[in-house]
């Protein structure tokens, strides 16, 4: 970058510059050559990775602002300590602090409650130590609120956050601190892997199993793989954290690719929750819940404790149906039943977000005999208030928190106990600590046992296990009950009798048998268009140029995507796959430059994405 004088390009090919917004580029060398590798990798246009990379305010012709407010530091009334460590986490903790200066991939496969923040936290202790920065990134931004409050507890050093839900000036605040060194601690989600941190000295990728760290449409990286291309570049250590590790990071770990280290017990002497399977086949459920958990309930919340029940599907319920002719609601624009909230009333398409007023009779036969079927949260917190009407209750789902600042304050009612019973979906799940849950419900645990997608078991296992880490994290016994309706799939007695690695293990060897990452690597094609065959068209020409180009290569396809139809387009996918990695780079390459001299008459929107995470 910079500005010449001379040049070899004729001069009506040039357009005239205007004004030089800024003095010196806003990328730095470091982010500019992480944004040319993941274009690159992603097969993305750089320009668009580039401007990813950005602060929105920083994406309108605006040049940075000169004064960068400074960032307070929470002063504290009550400095929180360190814990004391156990074994195990000191071993993590010497192994990792005496190789700062070089790179390496760090897995830490903990049980839940095992200890991993305080890992963390010394480790950014010795960072802080020699006057180095630390990128922290967290896959919700549920996540966010607990994990800045104990970091400000514990350091005092200027903290800040990048996640959605900042306004575009605190993020570009926050982007301007960290790349003007004023910033020492950087927690964020996905997109905070592009921020500049000149003196990087490590990144912390907590639940690096999660699906969030993959962006699912335009520019369709994955966080944690960036994190570790950046770490490798700087030559630093990246720390990847997990009670459930993904399949690929194990996989690497027991390769001796990563530096594998386990935590297999909690810290501070509690114990794990015990699990139980209730079988709900010809039980009696009252709005989905059996009598044998109702009493575990009761039992547990008249002790005093916190119950907390999974259930991960919001709305009241997710099906409208019609008793006379069979008649469902369903979304004019998705394949997708259209899902009935109470709060406000109406109907929802959890897809594309389309919203209808609720029809007082059937649109088909016009019958007044329509019928909800099926459990969502707002449907199990009415339940749940009838059998239980003086015990407050907290129900965390996208719905309920949408206001700002409603999360923190449903967080801190739990966290001081004036929220007893806890209703929640995935959100609630992961990282989450709650030392008087003692019970965890499950509500319905079926709906990852038959899918196709081949990666349903591995998030089903990693779903149910993070949500029952969520008990018995104190000296209080915890216990797991799970309502099923196949208590003897070979999955739930794996997760419930056995630990995450032995199912990990399991599932690689189906994997590998099957030739699936990580064994093998994979670029989905996805198209879409008005008219189905239009897509089918394209990919059928694409699938015919990919067989010319390489006949090695597995071309699977096209076929409609698991939702065969999004916002009125149609959608179909066409999978490649190969065991070589760098094999399927050079392919898509020389691919991705035949497919762009193709042209249609229709419009199509397509994209590749390598390495996906989901086959929807």
């Amino acid at each position: 970058m910079g500005t010449e004088n001379q040049t070899a390009v004729p001069l009506d090919k040039l357009k005239s510059v205007e004004m030089i917004l800024d003095p010196a580029p806003l990328l730095s060398p470091s982010i500019l050559k992480l944004c040319q590798w993941a274009a690159d990798y992603y097969h993305h246009p750089l320009g668009e990775v580039l401007l990813a990379a950005l602060p929105k305010l920083l994406r309108q012709k605006k040049s940075i602002p000169e004064d960068i407010p400074p960032v307070a530091i929470e002063e504290k009334h009550s400095p929180h300590e360190a814990l004391l460590l156990n074994r195990d986490q000191q071993e993590i903790i010497q192994a990792i602090t005496t190789s700062l200066d070089c790179f390496s991939v760090n897995t830490i496969d903990g049980v839940t409650g095992s200890g991993k923040t305080e890992v963390y936290l010394q480790i950014i202790q010795k960072l802080l130590d020699r006057n180095q920065q630390i990128l922290v990134l967290v896959p919700e931004i549920s996540l966010t609120p607990q994990t800045i409050k104990r970091f400000r507890e514990r350091f005092s050093v200027p903290i800040v956050t990048l996640h959605s839900q900042c306004t575009e000036k605190a993020r570009l605040h926050a982007w301007l601190a960290a790349r003007a060194e004023k910033a020492s601690i950087v927690i964020g989600t996905r997109s905070a892997i592009f921020t500049p941190l000149p003196r990087l000295g490590a990144i912390i990728v907590d639940e690096e199993h999660d699906p969030s760290f993959k962006q699912h449409d335009g520019f369709r990286y994955h966080a944690r793989d960036l994190a570790i291309w950046r770490a490798h570049d700087t030559k630093i250590p990246v720390i990847l954290g997990s009670a459930t590790p993904s399949l690929e990071t194990l996989h690497r770990s027991f390769e001796g690719r990563y530096r594998y280290f386990n935590l297999p017990e909690r810290a501070g002497g509690a114990n794990l929750p015990n699990f139980h399977i209730i079988d709900v086949r010809r039980q009696f459920l009252e709005e989905g819940l059996s009598q044998t958990l109702l009493k575990e309930i009761g039992s547990h919340l008249n002790a005093g404790n916190q119950v907390l029940l999974f259930l991960n599907r919001r709305g009241f319920s997710p099906v409208m149906l019609c008793h006379a002719c069979g008649w469902m609601a369903e979304c004019p624009h998705c394949d997708m039943r259209l899902t009935y909230h109470l709060h406000p009333k109406r109907l929802q398409c959890h897809s594309c977000d389309a919203s209808m007023p609720v029809p007082q009779a059937c649109a088909k036969c016009g019958d007044q005999e329509v019928t909800f079927l099926g459990m969502g949260t707002e449907k199990l917190e009415l339940a749940l208030q009838k059998h239980f009407p003086d015990t407050p209750i907290a129900r965390l789902d996208r719905d309920s928190t949408r206001r700002k600042g409603t999360m923190e304050k449903v967080l801190k009612d739990i966290q001081n106990g004036v929220c007893r019973l806890l209703i929640g979906t995935q959100m609630i799940a992961k990282g989450h600590h709650f030392p008087n849950v003692t019970l965890v419900g499950i509500i319905d645990s079926d709906y990852g046992l038959f899918s196709s997608d081949f990666r349903a078991s591995e998030r089903l296992g990693q779903l149910i296990l993070q949500v029952a880490g969520r008990a018995g994290r104190a000296m209080k016994p915890g216990a797991v009950w799970i309502q099923t309706h196949h208590p003897e799939h070979p999955l739930l007695q794996l997760l419930t009798q056995r630990n995450y690695q032995q199912f990990a293990k399991s599932l690689l060897l189906e994997r590998q048998s099957a030739a699936l990452p990580p064994f093998t690597s994979l670029a989905l094609f996805h198209a879409e268009a008005h008219q189905a065959q239009d897509a089918e068209h394209f990919l059928n020409h694409v699938k015919k140029i990919a067989r010319s180009l390489d006949q090695n290569i597995s071309v699977q396809g096209p076929v409609p995507a698991i939702m065969a139809r999004r916002a009125g387009r149609h959608r179909l996918q066409l999978l490649m796959q190969t065991p070589h990695r760098q094999k399927l780079q050079q392919f898509l390459r020389r691919l991705l430059v035949s497919i762009e001299n193709f042209s249609t008459k229709r419009r199509i929107h397509w994209a590749v994405d390598v390495d996906p995470v989901e086959l929807t």
